[in-house]
Order: structure tokens, then C-alpha cells, then sequence
């Protein structure tokens, strides 16, 4: 097996447009890494040149050893799982699995090793005498990434392959592609704007934005302790309650409501950015320290969950919104509710890099040490 490794690579195509600007990754073997991000933001232009789709301007692709930055797709020994399936529609499931075999003249008894086995994982038994056109949506896929897995290449990649499947099915084939490739010890470079693919299927995750990579880390820190504003907007369903707050003394002013800023901060800012996550606002009980109060002005049934959205009284000018996720069996309509604001989960961020203090104070402290 093989490393993929990116050493400063980046992508020009004029003066004005660069999707892909000094990016560098390191993806060992039997790592899963999602590329996350918005459309335009270079996620999908990093694929297309670890394939040798595109040419770097700049910058080095090595897989194990080996500089394959200038090198044709074909002896690159990379598979690719495409969005739009690509199977041949005249052939069979079989004959789709075997071509990319033939072409490359592994022996005869091989193929037949190397089909069984992929048709045995994938549940394909039943379909090998199929075309694509008699199958579902989640069959053709899993036909695609058959025809990668029988290459047993040194990598592979996969350019948002669930994008065309429903809502339902899409979560069905995710989990066999969690469990397909949990088995496989290639890395794995995974494209998607879908955060829930992403932090379901990944060990890592980078998020893209404007060409350049946001925040690298687990699924788990991504969420939990994200690196800048965008992660932390980008990353979590309802999306985070960012919050532009004035600050007086030690405090941000939530409305007319103080929240106490953390003691890792070393200087005061006249501005700063709350994040607070709908998940984490909860309703106050007595003698809760942190408290805002306000008034409902949209539920949103979510089913196992209402999405209520409050405005925060402010005597200094326009009510702030926040939005919280409370339990769904009461009429939350034209209430008002006091929310306690748990400082364990807040962030807070610089109002005008955007980065976030918390982790700027952590590192500026490992620095003086």
C-alpha cells in the first residue's frame, strides 16, 4: 500500500481564478479523508489533479515514493468512483467489473479471484447478468466502486458519488461505503459539500474554503473544536448561532444580557463573535449563572426536535436572534423563555480574522512556554 502525500499544490487557471492555492496533505494508508467545502471552493480541482485529470501550476503529488505530479492518469494506479456512476451501458455488472482488468491484462484466473471476491462484498451475486440500465440508483453505484475496488489500486478517489441518490437511499449506501472501505487499507480521498458524509465516513477531514485548507482534523474536533468562524458555520445542522457581540469589561453584551468572556483572552476586544450551538441552548433552571431571556418568534418541527428561533431584547439597538433545539412536546409559539448559555460550549471568535481566540490563546501559550 501507499501514502498520498501533497506538498504545496496549487492551481491557476488566470489571474483571477484560483481554485487551489498552496494546499498540502498527507493521507497514510487506510485513512478515509473528506474534502468538505462549498461549491467553487477547490475540493473537486484537488481531486482532478491527484488523478492527472488537471496539471498542478505548482506543487508535488508523490504516491508511496513515487513524484506522479506530471505522470499519466493510467500509471498513476488510482481508481476513481464518479458521480455520475460512468458504467458502460452496453455491458453487463460482470462485464462492467472485468474491463478495467482485461485492459490492464491480468490473467484470466485473477479477474475471476478478483470479481468474486468485490461481488461477494458489494451483494452484487444477483445482478451480474444485469445492465446498468435495469438497475436502481444504489445498484449502479455500487457497480462503480466494484470497478474501482477489483483494480486494487494504491488509491482511491471518489468525487461526491451519493450526490445523485435520494435522501433515503443515500443513507443506506453510505453505510456500505463506511463498511466497504473500513476493510480497505489504500488511503481514500473523498470530494462532498455533504457535512453528514463527510463526519460519518471520514477518520479525517479537511475543510476547504476560497482554495485554501480551513481546518484539518478528525470528524470529532472539526465539530467540536472548530478553527475559524467558517468552520464553525460551515460544519453542524442547524448551523451554529453566530453572534457579532460589543464587549464591556470582561463581558459580551448578548442584548442587554452579559455573557462572561474566557480567561484564556488576553486583552479585551471592543468586538467579538459567540458561537453557541442550537444543540447547547437549553432551557434555564433556577440558579443557572449565564441566563438571556427572550421572546419566540419561529418554531421549526424538526421531529425528534423544534428549532426556535428567539429575539433578545436590546435596549442599544435591533433585537439578537438566537436559535435553539428544545424538546418538541410543548407549543413553544409567542413564549417567552429564559436560555441558559452553558460556557463549556461556547466559542468565541476574532470579529475580524475570524480565527478562533480560544485556540490563538492556547497556541500563543505553548509559544512563550
Amino acid at each position: 500500500m501507499a501514502r498520498l502525500l501533497l506538498q504545496n499544490l496549487n492551481k491557476t487557471f488566470s489571474p483571477k481564478v484560483v481554485p487551489v492555492k498552496d494546499i498540502s496533505l498527507t493521507i497514510n494508508d487506510g485513512e478515509f479523508l473528506s474534502l468538505l467545502g462549498p461549491s467553487g471552493c477547490g475540493k473537486s480541482t484537488v481531486l482532478r489533479m491527484i488523478a492527472g485529470l488537471e496539471e498542478p501550476t505548482r506543487g508535488q503529488i508523490l504516491i508511496g515514493d513515487r513524484d506522479v505530479t506530471y505522470t499519466r492518469p493510467g500509471d498513476r494506479n488510482i481508481s476513481m468512483v464518479f458521480q455520475s456512476y460512468a458504467l458502460y451501458p452496453h455491458m453487463t455488472v460482470e462485464e462492467n467489473l472485468r474491463a478495467g482488468l482485461k485492459l490492464k491484462r491480468v490473467p484470466h484466473d485473477e479477474i475471476e479471484h478478483r470479481v468474486a471476491d468485490v461481488t461477494r462484498v458489494l451483494g452484487l451475486d444477483g445482478l451480474l447478468q444485469r445492465k446498468p440500465g435495469q438497475l436502481s440508483g444504489g445498484q449502479r453505484q455500487r457497480v462503480a466502486v466494484g470497478r474501482a475496488l477489483v483494480r486494487r489500486s494504491d488509491v482511491f478517489l471518489l468525487d461526491e458519488p451519493l450526490s445523485n441518490l435520494d435522501a433515503l437511499l443515500r443513507e443506506r449506501v453510505r453505510a456500505d461505503l463506511k463498511q466497504i472501505f473500513a476493510s480497505q487499507k489504500a488511503p481514500v480521498v473523498y470530494v462532498t459539500h455533504d457535512q453528514t458524509e463527510a463526519m460519518t465516513l471520514s477518520t479525517k477531514v479537511a475543510v476547504l474554503n476560497n482554495g485554501y485548507v480551513q481546518q484539518l482534523d478528525s470528524p470529532e474536533r472539526i465539530y467540536t473544536q472548530p478553527a475559524n468562524q467558517f468552520v464553525a458555520g460551515f460544519v453542524g445542522s442547524p448551523q451554529m448561532n453566530l453572534l457579532t457581540l460589543p464587549c464591556q469589561g470582561r463581558y459580551a453584551m448578548l442584548g442587554d444580557f452579559r455573557i462572561p468572556l474566557p480567561d484564556a483572552l488576553p486583552t479585551v476586544p471592543p468586538q467579538i463573535v459567540l458561537g453557541l450551538r442550537p444543540e447547547h441552548v437549553r432551557l434555564a433552571q433556577a440558579g443557572e449563572p449565564t441566563t438571556v431571556r427572550g421572546r419566540v418568534f419561529l418554531v421549526e418541527n424538526l421531529g425528534m426536535h423544534s428549532l426556535v428561533s428567539l429575539r433578545i431584547a436590546n435596549s442599544q439597538g435591533e433585537p439578537v436572534i438566537i436559535r435553539g433545539l428544545l424538546p418538541p412536546d410543548q407549543d413553544w409559539h409567542d413564549r417567552d423563555l429564559t436560555l441558559a448559555v452553558p460556557m463549556e460550549d461556547t466559542h468565541w471568535f476574532d470579529v475580524q480574522s475570524g480565527d478562533s481566540l480560544r485556540q490563538r490563546a492556547a497556541s500563543e501559550s505553548l509559544v512563550r512556554r
